[in-house]
């Protein structure tokens, strides 16, 4: 079933026949020389944006750091694949991982970053476990699978996901599935409660220290007997994909168990966590009251499309209120209401600014319509980066949430805050978005100046987009130049643009 010696641990663990379809376990070693930076610029997408220097060079710096951390996979630690590491302890994170490859994928015609992630599936146990931590230079993992921090978030879906959305590849999806259902089985089993609903702490929820467990438990290490917000919202968006993917695969036989999972979760989350007079999703303690604490996971829900339409503005419209989350730099992890939110910088998850939140709200707005907002604080962040980058010259692993200013935080970290100067700077300030299934890019511009990106991926395709700049008066001009067909659809304040191909 695989050589690697996790896979065939304790012989009382019941195996997962999914597992037995893991390509990974087996799979050839996929290592080789590393690209540097220097030899790689010319390759990776470009953006351009006439008056923005700061904004580009604080993107060429992020491209920089990240394949300073590129590393060769050892064979002898269970690796299969060269990947990026996540910049922090000599360990791999799940949580970190899968957000670096969301803005890796801008980068895959120079590098598999995404082949990151084999190295998860290479690590996966007999009964469909994967550790959150793996040791890199020997065999070995941070937690035993008991310990409620041995793994999560259960994000690993949204980011194959969101791969096959910018490149459109079937045959990674059809790897990747299997391991995916696997892990989210084992998820189910070992981390629910009996009403369907999940438990984490708050080094399994990836939020380390916020204050969200009762007094006398560790709020790291504990989940203090509660149902957790985000990681039921998780566990529904993972069932959502995994349906999807096998709507893609011609697998949808085998989602059964998946859609009874999601219409419990369902229930449970707006049943019994949902609080109708503050217009918010929260933690449920053990004796079935709601907890108070208003963090940013709670909008998992939202990007998970769990929240009904007639809640949808109240619950998004704390994300525009001065006393909660619409603090100077956009989005803090704890509400500003809170005693323990700090505002000077950020005491960590207990208000600071963090990509992995930010971006994962962007894209809950943006999937349910809230465009203007997203745009809005896309644009807040990213300036926040690029004038701490101008101060600093580097970026940080989080922001303090008053000033444009780091917070208690690492520095070049690339690691997950790469999003933010190179995923958001696309997607959210030019508004850039793909959908390879109808082999189509969708452009909204909302910047004046000339802007665009070349060399964008697309698929086995690069793709020049270019916007010039508004001229009172007269039709606003775009070209697209690709290497294969494709069909870009443009809107700038709501109308459509005509494109000229090139």
């Amino acid at each position: 079933m695989g050589k690697h010696f996790l896979v065939n641990d304790n012989l009382f663990y019941a195996d997962n026949p999914r597992v037995a379809r893991n390509t990974f376990l087996d799979a050839p070693l996929k290592t080789g020389p590393l690209p540097t930076y220097e030899e790689s610029r010319g390759r990776l997408p470009r953006p351009v944006w006439d008056g923005h220097p700061d904004a580009l060079a604080c993107y060429d710096r992020t491209w920089e750091i990240a394949f300073k951390n590129l590393r060769n996979a050892n064979r002898e630690a269970g690796f299969v694949s060269d990947f990026i590491d996540t910049a922090f302890n000599g360990y791999l994170f799940m949580w970190d991982s899968s957000f670096i490859v969301m803005f890796g994928k801008y980068g895959s015609r120079v590098f598999d970053f995404q082949a990151t992630l084999d190295n998860f599936y290479s690590h996966q146990h007999r009964d469909g476990f994967i550790c959150r931590e793996i040791c890199e230079d020997q065999s070995g993992e941070q937690f035993t699978r008991d310990d409620p921090a041995a793994t999560g978030p259960n994000i690993l879906p949204w980011a194959e996901w969101e791969y096959f959305l910018q490149t459109g590849d079937r045959e990674r999806l059809s790897r990747v599935f299997d391991p995916l259902c696997a892990f989210h089985e084992w998820f189910r089993l070992h981390r629910s409660w009996p009403d369907g609903s999940y438990f984490a702490c708050g080094l399994s929820c990836g939020m380390d220290n916020q204050p969200r467990t009762p007094k006398g438990y560790n709020a790291a290490q504990h989940h203090g007997f509660m149902s957790w917000i985000d990681t039921c919202a998780q566990e529904y968006l993972s069932a959502t994909i995994l349906c999807k993917m096998a709507a893609v695969l011609g697998r949808t036989d085998e989602t059964a168990a998946l859609e009874e999972e999601r219409a419990l979760l369902s229930r449970t989350v707006n049943g019994t966590m949902w609080n109708d007079a503050d217009a918010f999703y929260y933690d449920k303690l053990r004796d079935g009251t709601l907890s108070t604490v208003k963090t940013v996971g709670a909008y998992w829900t939202l990007l998970a499309d769990l929240v009904p339409a007639e809640r949808m503005d109240r619950f998004v419209a704390h994300l525009d209120n001065e006393k909660e989350f619409k603090r100077p730099v956009r989005v803090p992890s704890l509400s500003a209401d809170h005693p323990q939110y700090d505002s000077d910088k950020g005491g960590y998850w207990c208000g600071a600014v963090w990509a992995p939140t930010d971006y994962m709200v962007l894209r809950a707005l943006s999937d349910h319509g809230y465009d203007a907002l997203a745009h809005e604080i896309g644009k807040n962040i990213h300036s926040a980066v690029v004038k701490v980058f101008n101060d600093t010259g580097t970026v940080w692993e989080n922001y303090a949430p008053e000033k444009a200013a780091p917070g208690a935080a690492r520095e070049d970290f690339v690691g997950w805050t790469g999003l933010l100067p190179i995923s958001v700077l696309f997607e959210y300030v030019f508004g850039i978005r793909t959908d390879p299934i109808r082999n189509k890019i969708t452009w909204n511009l909302t910047e004046p100046e000339r802007h665009g990106v070349q060399r964008y991926p697309f698929g086995d395709a690069a793709v020049d987009l270019i916007a010039e700049a508004e001229t009172e008066g007269a039709p606003r001009r775009v070209t697209v130049r690709s290497e294969k067909p494709v069909d870009v659809e443009v809107t700038c304040r709501g109308k459509k643009i005509e494109v000229e191909y090139i």
